[in-house]
């Protein structure tokens, strides 16, 4: 691929500025709400189970099929988002998403429930996940696309990593939000009111992002493009079908990029939960415990992993960290199935540094491989539709395997299998990073476009 295929933007006298540091957080830390909210269906699997479909034996593979068809909304959304992202803004994009996740947020927690109204509350939870999805679909996108443009060169793996943590940090609230719950709310009232309460906290969390984004300054990529053409606060963007043909490489790769990430935390760190208890014979307690641990394991490693990107690059932890998955993953899902704690929680802890660091490394590589005139666009298709396959139907994929075969190590096959396919694409991808050594010279084939 050849930066002929995305042209960049004319040049102009003056460089893009650099975004303020309370732009920047502000960014960062506002994916916890979309974390925070399908994380906390899956830590709440069993329960949303019984509240919603029944309690039966069919209940929770229905749930985490609720989940896997949400998560095909996000493909759709990643376009609608990402084509208005390019063309008005990433700032405007930012606060649409989140007005319609606070909404859906609010909607869930209030909701009835199977006990009352049947099984319309499963479809209307189904109704409203897919909603979730949708919005979702440019939210983790346009974030990223926002740090790298706004973000100093040397430093966009660090604070790309910024949105990965914070993601994580979401997901950290959700098994707290839920483990405390659980401990603290007896089981009859679980199923009655006490599930309302992690998501009304979501809620509030929603709304209160809203407000503090609404303080955000516009990419400044997005800004000088938008005064270079003069189209008042718009720009124009290459069209989608033209988009498709010659961008397919860079969307391909970022495809693949994603369905590492997805499977190693999607399989490896929010389904665990659900594996603990329905398949390892851990209590629901004990099980969003041992998560909890993990989620925090996830959130140390992702800043250290950013900057060890801006300082070696990062194609080589790429590679690394998908070859580990490839060897660790059966082993790990083997330590957390019918052993005691301790090993279980090093089984958790290890497959969450995988996925945490891997994470946070393709948080800035995978906008770095597009221009930025269609960088959301083109990262939304790769990110969403691969986070739709391998992530929001991998916890019902590896539950239906253990189901099927009996065998609770299923699911570490599934991560490995996925590793295994992907590696030869990551393994030749260029380097992204703009401070690493070989890409000091601006001749060189491997510079990425944009």
């Amino acid at each position: 691929m050849s930066a002929a295929d995305f042209p960049a933007p004319a040049p102009t006298a003056v460089a893009p500025r650099t975004l303020p540091a309370r732009s920047l957080v502000v960014a960062g830390l506002s994916t916890v709400v979309e974390w925070y909210d399908f994380t906390l269906y899956l830590y709440m699997t069993t329960i949303m189970a019984r509240v919603f479909y029944g309690g039966d034996g069919t209940s929770v593979l229905v749930t985490l099929a609720v989940f896997g068809i949400a998560y095909v909304m996000r493909p759709l959304g990643a376009v609608y988002f990402g084509r208005l992202g390019d063309r008005l803004g990433r700032r405007r994009v930012m606060l649409t998403s989140m007005t319609v996740m606070a909404v859906a947020m609010w909607v869930t927690a209030t909701l009835p429930t199977n006990a009352q109204i049947g099984a319309t509350a499963g479809v209307l939870l189904l109704i409203l996940r897919c909603v979730m999805g949708f919005s979702v679909g440019g939210e983790y996108s346009s974030v990223l696309t926002y740090l790298v443009e706004g973000a100093k060169p040397a430093r966009r793996g660090m604070m790309a990593s910024l949105a990965s943590a914070s993601s994580e940090i979401g997901g950290l609230l959700a098994v707290g939000a839920a483990a405390v719950t659980t401990s603290l709310v007896p089981g009859s009232a679980m199923d009655s009111w006490g599930w309302r309460l992690p998501y009304g906290l979501g809620a509030l969390l929603a709304t209160a992002t809203l407000l503090a984004r609404r303080s955000m300054e516009e990419s400044p990529e997005f800004e000088q493009r938008a005064r270079t053409e003069d189209h008042d606060g718009t720009v124009e963007v290459t069209g989608l079908g033209r988009l498709l043909r010659t961008g397919w490489k860079p969307i391909g790769r970022a495809f693949v990029i994603s369905a590492v990430g997805s499977i190693t935390y999607y399989g490896g760190v929010t389904y665990v939960t659900t594996f603990l208890t329905e398949d390892a014979g851990f209590s629901e307690r004990s099980s969003l415990w041992l998560s909890t641990g993990a989620s925090v394991v996830v959130i140390a490693v992702s800043p250290l992993a950013g900057h060890l990107s801006d300082q070696w690059g990062r194609r080589g932890l790429l590679r690394g960290l998908c070859v580990t998955s490839l060897v660790l993953s059966v082993a790990m899902f083997a330590l957390m199935h019918r052993h005691g704690s301790a090993l279980a929680l090093t089984g958790a802890c290890v497959l969450a540094a995988i996925a945490g660091a891997y994470s946070a490394v393709a948080a800035s590589a995978s906008p770095e491989l597009f221009a930025p005139r269609d960088r959301m666009t083109g990262l939304s298709l790769g990110n969403a539709t691969a986070t739709a396959v391998f992530g929001g139907l991998a916890p019902y994929t590896a539950q239906q395997l253990i189901q099927a075969t009996g065998w609770g190590l299923a699911p570490g096959v599934l991560t490995a299998a996925v590793a295994l396919i992907a590696l030869p694409v990551i393994w030749t991808m260029r380097e992204t990073a703009p401070m690493v050594p070989q890409r000091q010279d601006p001749a060189d084939p491997r510079a990425p476009v944009g």
